[in-house]
């Protein structure tokens, strides 16, 4: 049930992100980033089992940032690119300093979601930091591997090089430091190293995945179907 739900998801992310690309353009990407970032924050905290091992929540629409920024890069260019990522961080800082002033308010006798939002976001200030700092280390390398394999490798048929190239070498940056600075001392070693490999191999399928969409993405934006702004 739970893998055919993530492959569920995985298409949902991607066919959302062409979504937003046909409708509103390059400023649809700039707003489906924020998006990922916050709904992946918020994911992150259930742990479930896929393919017999545990694994967090928030891959997939974490991972889909990736995507975004490769098809910033391919058709807009690095700056483009860097201001999606900047975009990205704070909006999930905004969240997380939003939402501990939340809690912070004493709710009413009558309020019921106080402990609900409490148990999704009182560890939110850890996996927060813990993914602001995984997320501008591993976004800004992406975006610097993708142009620098395109440099090397220019061209149509070299897309799937530039595509996966940067994306699964800045992936494993990524879940190597949000695994250590989220969960060191939450989870024992085992769980830990269950989350680690499989965050990092559930994020490599999704880049391996992502490839067509991005092809999709540029050959739209050839034909002219993709709005200016």
């Amino acid at each position: 049930m739970n893998e055919a739900l993530w492959l569920a998801m995985l298409l949902v992310n991607f066919l959302m992100i062409l979504f937003f690309f046909r409708l509103f353009g390059r400023t649809g990407l700039f707003i489906w980033v924020p998006i990922a970032c916050i709904v992946a924050n918020i994911q992150v905290v259930k742990l479930v089992d896929l393919f017999g091992i545990s694994a967090t929540l928030g891959n997939i629409v974490y991972a889909s940032s990736f995507l975004v920024t490769d098809i910033l890069s391919e058709i807009y260019g690095k700056k483009e690119a860097v201001r999606a990522v900047k975009a990205g961080f704070l909006s999930l800082l905004s969240m997380t300093i939003l939402m501990f002033l939340a809690l912070k308010f004493i709710p009413s006798s009558d309020d019921f979601a106080q402990s609900s939002l409490a148990t999704i976001f009182s560890i939110m200030p850890r996996i927060a930091g813990a993914s602001l700092l995984a997320y501008l280390v591993s976004m800004f390398h992406d975006v610097w591997a993708y142009n620098f394999w395109y440099k090397r490798f220019p061209g149509d048929s070299m897309l799937w090089l530039r595509n996966n190239a940067s994306t699964m070498t800045s992936q494993l940056l990524d879940s190597t430091l949000f695994t250590v600075l989220a969960f060191a001392g939450v989870y024992p070693l085992e769980v830990l190293w269950q989350i680690f490999l499989t965050t990092y191999l559930l994020k490599w399928v999704v880049a391996a995945a992502d490839t067509p969409f991005l092809y999709l993405a540029r050959q739209w934006y050839r034909k002219g179907v993709i709005p200016e702004n």
